[in-house]
């Protein structure tokens, strides 16, 4: 494969150097233009050219459910009204924006990424729609953040790593203000926290959720909730009620049943943190 992956992929794979290390194109052998990119040995998007809709990370399953009761009825807006803006921090293959686009045409997407080179190849690999779709912003996503315009957002999610951990600008209440500043009022930040069987990451991200957003949601699959292995949490702040039954009731039918924890569960689990 060169440059354009977008024909029929060769079997082997296509490893590139951008500016934060190495990333890796493999072709999937069940489907004929699905990828797998990873970087620096890290998987971190799948992506299906023909079904921009499939998300193949449960993580990013059970993020799509949740951001669905923020973004408000699938489709294109009505006549007259604004589209949403969802600001992506962490953009990798772009796999989240895609199916957000094909579930809600007319949408507007902001992706961000440290790595100029790897967002070029993304593009051009997988033939990404342009602005006003989606927008690839090189950046820190912290910087990025802090300049962009109140109120802006229904959404904005946050997956970024520095190999198996968020950086820690990230992770702080002062950025969970900062996110909050660019949300509209009825908007939602999201966020996937990797984490061990300690889980003490993970109640440190809660804590400084708790303390900016009125509403708090925790999804993730039993046995991560339960300090059993490693993997990955949703965690979500806003300030309108999460209907936490309902979307539990939604998360159970998928092909990792997940969990969803409301807001009193959240708070009691960020009380219970330990250093």
């Amino acid at each position: 494969m060169s440059g354009d992956v977008t024909g029929t992929p060769a079997p082997d794979p296509v490893v590139r150097r951008i500016d934060t290390g190495t990333v890796e194109l493999r072709a999937d052998p069940r489907s004929p233009r699905a990828f797998l990119l990873l970087v620096n040995g890290v998987e971190s998007s799948y992506v299906d050219l023909d079904r921009p809709e499939l998300l193949d990370f449960e993580y990013q399953r059970w993020a799509a459910v949740v951001l669905a009761s923020a973004l408000g009825p699938a489709g294109p807006p009505a006549s007259g009204v604004d589209p949403v803006r969802v600001l992506h921090l962490g953009a990798a293959g772009c796999a989240l924006p895609r199916a957000l686009l094909a579930g809600w045409p007319g949408s507007r997407h902001v992706a961000v990424d440290l790595d100029g080179v790897l967002l070029q190849l993304v593009r051009d690999w997988f033939a990404l729609p342009g602005p006003p779709a989606l927008q690839l912003v090189t950046g820190d996503a912290a910087e990025v953040t802090a300049a962009q315009p109140v109120g802006a957002y229904r959404a904005v999610v946050r997956d970024v790593f520095s190999g198996d951990r968020t950086p820690e600008p990230l992770r702080t209440t002062s950025f969970a203000r900062e996110v909050d500043r660019i949300l509209e009022p009825a908007g939602m930040y999201l966020l996937n926290c990797g984490d061990g069987p300690d889980l003490i990451a993970a109640r440190a991200e809660m804590t400084a959720l708790a303390g900016v957003f009125e509403y708090l949601l925790m999804v993730a699959d039993p046995p991560m909730l339960k300090g059993r292995r490693r993997g990955n949490i949703v965690m979500v702040g806003a300030h309108r009620p999460i209907d936490a039954d309902a979307l539990a009731r939604e998360l159970r039918a998928g092909a990792v049943p997940a969990q969803a924890w409301d807001d009193r569960r959240c708070r009691a689990f960020a009380r219970h943190r330990r250093s």
